[in-house]
Parts: C-alpha cells; sequence; structure tokens
C-alpha cells in the first residue's frame, strides 16, 4: 500500500481498542477508500456488502442477504425489511468464533439507504443496541456520497448522533506518494512530468492507474482524455451524479470557482450563481468541503467575512478549462509546446503548492513551527498600485514568507523587472499590513532560480523537489 500512514494508524487503533468502533471513511469519489479498508484488513470480514448504485429497496436487501449467505448465514430467505438485516447480521457476528475483532464492512453504505426503506433506523439499532454492547465489533461504513456520509451519520441528530468513534476522511495523493505510485507500476515520469500530471489529474489514485508505462505524459493525457473514448472523458458527470445527484448547486458552484484560482467569497459566490443564501448554500459548501473539491482560505487580515472558497479539485478544474477542446486524441501533444499551456499551467502550479503546505514547511526547516497560510491582495491607494501575493506563510517564529511561484521549463532567470516587482510587492504588504516581522521574498519554481545579480533579493529558493519533501 502506497502511503495513508495517517488512516492506517487509525484503522489499528480500532483493531486495538478495548471496545467495539465505529469507523466512517469518506472522500472524493475514486480515492482509494474501498482499496484502503481491503488492504489493511486483508480480506479478512466478518461480513462484507455494498450497495448498489441506482437499486431500489429489493435490489439492495438482495445484495446484502448474498453477503449474509455467503458469510455463512443459515437462512436462505431473503430479509422482509432492513430489521430483519441487519438482525441476522448481528447472528451473524454471534456465530464467529476465535480471538479478535470481528469486521464488518458495508461499502458505499448511502446506497442501501433508498427513500423510505427504513435502513437507517435499522443501522441505529443495530449499533445501538447489538453492536456497541459488544466489545469486539469493528463497523467500518464507507461512501463516496459525502452529502450523505454528512448530514446522516457523522452529523446525525437523530439515534446515530456522535456514535461514529473513528473518522477517516481520505484524500488524494500527495506529489510524494504519486511518486512511489508511479514507480510502483513502471510508470517513468521526471518531476517535473509528475507535477504536470498532478495538474491535470491530482493526487486521485484510480486515474493514475490507468497510465500506460510505455507512453509519454502527454500521450497519457490524450488517451484519457482528449481520445474519443477516453475512459476520463465522462468522468465528470459520472462524478457529480453519483456523489451529489442531480439536486442541488453543487455542479454550478464548481463551474463558478473553476473559472478562478483566487476564489469567491460567499457572497460573490451566490451572486454569481443567481441562487438565494440561505442553509441549502450552507449545506452544498459543506459537502464539497468535506467531498475535496473546495477549500476554504481565509486572505492575510481579512476577516471571516472575507473567507475564499477555491477549487480544490484539480481533475474537476482540468475538465472545465479544457472540455470544448477536439477529442482528437492529439490535442494535449499539441497544446504542450504553445505558450497557452504556460498560461494555464502557471495559475494551476499555485493550486499544486497550496496542496502542499506541509511540504513547502518541511523544505523551509519549520515543521514543527506553526503557520497560518493565506492569499494576499491590496487595491491601488495612496499612490502605490495594487498588489496581490500568491501564498503568504505567516509563522509564528516571527518571520513570513511572501511566496511567489512560477512555472518555467529551465531554471528561472530573475529579471531587473521581476526583482523590481518583488521588492515593491514587499514593501507594499509592509506598509498596509503593519506588520513588524520579517518579510522573506520566497521562491517556488520547477528548476530553482539561475544564478545572476537578481538571485540574492530571494531569501529562500526552491525547486519542485521541495513538493516532493515527507509532510
Amino acid at each position: 500500500m502506497i502511503g495513508r500512514d495517517r488512516e492506517r494508524r487509525a484503522l489499528e487503533r480500532a483493531l486495538t481498542s478495548p471496545e467495539s468502533e465505529f469507523v466512517a471513511v469518506y472522500g472524493r469519489r475514486r480515492v482509494g477508500k474501498t482499496f484502503l479498508v481491503r488492504q489493511f484488513f486483508g480480506q479478512s470480514f466478518t461480513f462484507y456488502a455494498s450497495g448498489l448504485d441506482g437499486g431500489g429497496k429489493a435490489a439492495q436487501l438482495d445484495t446484502f442477504h448474498e453477503g449474509l449467505r455467503r458469510y455463512g448465514h443459515p437462512d436462505p430467505s431473503r430479509p422482509a425489511d432492513w430489521m430483519e438485516a441487519f438482525r441476522r447480521l448481528a447472528d451473524l457476528i454471534d456465530r464467529a468464533v476465535g480471538p479478535g475483532k470481528k469486521v464488518v464492512f458495508l461499502d458505499e453504505l448511502p446506497w442501501f439507504d433508498t427513500p423510505r426503506s427504513g435502513f437507517l433506523a435499522a443501522l441505529d439499532h443495530f449499533w445501538n443496541v447489538r453492536a456497541s454492547a459488544r466489545d469486539d465489533v469493528i463497523l467500518v461504513a464507507c461512501g463516496s456520497a459525502t452529502s450523505w456520509m454528512a448530514t446522516k451519520l457523522l452529523k446525525n441528530k437523530g439515534g446515530l448522533h456522535n456514535r461514529v468513534t473513528i473518522r477517516i476522511p481520505l484524500s488524494p495523493f500527495t506529489l510524494a506518494e504519486c511518486e512511489q505510485f508511479f514507480a510502483s507500476r513502471g510508470v517513468v515520469l521526471t518531476r517535473y512530468q509528475m507535477a504536470e500530471a498532478y495538474m491535470v489529474f491530482g493526487g486521485v489514485p484510480f486515474y493514475l492507474r490507468q497510465f500506460d508505462r510505455t507512453a509519454g505524459l502527454a500521450q497519457n493525457i490524450d488517451a484519457l482524455y482528449f481520445a474519443p473514448e477516453g475512459p476520463l472523458r465522462q468522468e465528470f458527470e459520472i462524478l457529480f451524479s453519483s456523489l451529489f445527484g442531480a439536486t442541488g448547486h453543487h455542479r454550478r458552484f464548481v463551474e463558478i470557482l473553476a473559472a478562478t484560482s483566487k476564489g469567491l467569497t460567499r457572497d460573490e459566490l451566490i451572486r454569481a450563481a443567481r441562487v438565494a443564501d440561505g442553509g441549502t448554500i450552507t449545506a452544498t459548501l459543506a459537502d464539497l468541503e468535506l467531498s475535496g473539491f473546495v477549500r476554504r482560505a481565509l486572505p492575510f487580515g481579512t476577516t471571516k467575512k472575507g473567507t475564499l472558497f477555491q477549487l480544490s479539485d484539480f481533475f474537476s478544474r482540468f475538465h472545465l478549462s479544457f472540455l470544448t477542446e477536439p477529442p482528437d486524441g492529439t490535442f494535449w501533444t499539441r497544446f504542450a509546446t504553445t505558450p497557452a499551456h504556460s498560461a494555464w499551467a502557471g495559475p494551476a502550479f499555485e493550486q499544486v503548492a497550496a496542496a502542499h503546505i506541509p511540504q513547502l514547511k518541511h523544505a523551509l526547516g519549520i515543521p514543527a513551527v506553526h503557520t497560518t497560510q493565506a492569499s494576499w491582495r491590496t487595491r491601488a491607494a495612496d499612490g502605490r498600485p495594487g498588489a496581490q501575493i500568491d501564498l503568504v506563510i505567516d509563522r509564528d517564529d516571527g518571520v513570513i514568507n511572501l511566496c511567489e511561484m512560477k512555472w518555467a521549463r529551465r531554471p528561472y532567470e530573475l529579471t531587473a523587472d521581476d526583482t523590481a516587482r518583488l521588492v515593491e510587492r514587499r514593501e507594499t504588504f509592509r506598509e498596509r499590513t503593519k506588520t513588524a516581522k520579517a518579510l522573506h521574498l520566497t521562491m517556488l519554481t520547477p528548476y530553482g532560480l539561475a544564478q545572476n545579480a537578481y538571485a540574492g533579493e530571494v531569501q529562500q529558493d526552491l525547486a519542485l523537489d521541495a513538493l516532493f519533501t515527507p509532510a
């Protein structure tokens, strides 16, 4: 298994706990939730069943019943309802012999809960009356439909309120984990190419697993996305219908946020979507955050009201940027050498950096220093031009890193104009924020800075390797 150290520690804690544990594993579709659980427990389940996408109550009970029979329950008839199904599951656990925890894995849990089926009430009764009364059960509930997982399980206000004992939000791979993953599959890419692959696919294992190790990066992108029958050509549509269904504003918000790399405030997002504010908007944004599509960012020096919502899912941004390009199987190979590619890659590289703050801190030598991260922008005033800084790392040790990210194919050569702009932004930041901290100009580029007369103006010169350091 590649990476997932924190998640494995959480599952190990469930195994060694002196009491029963209710584990919720949730996150974006295709991120590897089922793989994690299966690999960790080695398929040693007392019971396993997976919900059926789009199946009705009868079909869901059928698949649950098949699981009961497969793991040894003697009753040949299908359960009449969910209360009966979970009663048989409790019987199956009672029949299990041997030491150690009895692991019950309910995969794609939200799909079991069809309208008016009584599933949630039966799950509630099973856990509260039977499973939690023992000290040897691990109930693992896994689901991609994060809206359901949030409202029905993690924030349940009824009998399952606060019953989940271990929460495992599963995130995409980091760049370092992608590197390990590619190596394990014989895919040979430079770190520059891995970073570009990250801009397109993020660290989603399911997407990376489809790389052809005999092809280059551009050819893989063309084959997976721009070929007429590319396996990821329809992925965005599948992704949103499976996660959020046809209702709500999830997709519209993502489409709006894809048009800006800096993000929008809640009010700006609502105005752009032309929807009314209210609890539905709050729930929608919470769903998108929980599933890893959106992150909150508080610009430096602003209050909570200025919180920005930014699109953090790389594949969604890529899809919405290039949806209209022809599916001829060669677009990316041609596009990769054009100036338009550089214009796309610059903001995308900033997003890669924002997704690797722990790695940046490690490279800066401050892994243990408490920091807050933000962007910063100000309008022209008092004779000074407006300015913005890609990433501000505010440190508790009296230093602020003002970070500038530049995507380049070779060592980046600072010019006199570049240096003047960097110094101007630093001084504008100092004046506008009134900070007394030391301000360190920090450059992050794929190959570092070319050493010339201007490179000395930068306090920290980081290359792409910084994003591959351990977190």
